[in-house]
C-alpha cells in the first residue's frame, strides 16, 4: 500500500522554506501531492496556474512529487487521493495554534487521515511569502529565499 502525503498552501509563491518541507515529505512519503490551494480570502499575485507551474518545475528532481491544485475544502482533497498524511511546516508557536484548529477540524471531518506537523529549518524560520514579495518589491535581493525560477517569475511580475 502506498503511503500518500498531501502539503498544501497557497504558495504564493513558493519559498525555499517550503520547498524543504517537501523535499522532507518526499524522503518519508511514497507519494507527495503539493496542493495549491485556492484561498477566496487572499488576493494573490500569482494565479493559480502559475503557482502551480512554478512548483512543478522547482520540484521536478523528486520524482514522487505531483503538483495539483484544488478550490475546496483539504480534507476532501486529501480523501479524493486517498492519502494517509497532510503535512504541514510550522515555523513559529504562532503557527501551532491556527494549525491546531484547521487539525482538529479535518480530524472531525476525516479521522483516516493524519495531520503531520515539521518544524521549518532554522534558516526558514522566518520567512514566509508575503516577506518575499514584500522584499522582491522594491527590488530587495531573495537569491537565498526562493529558487531561480520564482525569483525570475517575481522579478517579471514587478517590472
Amino acid at each position: 500500500m502506498n503511503k500518500i502525503a498531501v502539503v498544501p498552501g497557497s504558495f504564493d509563491p513558493i519559498t525555499l522554506g517550503h520547498l524543504d518541507i517537501i523535499k522532507r515529505a518526499s524522503a518519508i512519503f511514497d507519494e507527495v501531492k503539493v496542493v495549491v490551494m485556492n484561498n477566496s480570502s487572499k488576493q494573490p499575485l500569482f494565479d493559480v496556474g502559475e503557482r502551480q507551474e512554478l512548483i512543478s518545475k522547482v520540484t521536478q528532481s523528486f520524482p514522487n512529487v505531483q503538483v495539483d491544485t484544488f478550490g475546496g475544502l483539504l480534507i476532501d482533497y486529501a480523501s479524493e487521493v486517498k492519502a494517509n498524511a497532510i503535512v504541514r511546516g510550522l515555523r513559529a508557536v504562532s503557527d501551532f495554534e491556527y494549525e491546531m484548529q484547521i487539525t482538529s477540524m479535518n480530524r472531525f471531518l476525516n479521522e483516516n487521515i493524519e495531520t503531520l506537523f515539521m518544524i521549518s529549518n532554522n534558516q526558514y524560520s522566518f520567512l514566509s511569502s508575503s516577506i518575499v514579495k514584500e522584499v522582491a518589491k522594491y527590488g530587495g535581493n531573495i537569491s537565498e529565499l526562493v529558487p531561480g525560477a520564482v525569483e525570475e517569475a517575481l522579478k517579471r511580475k514587478f517590472q
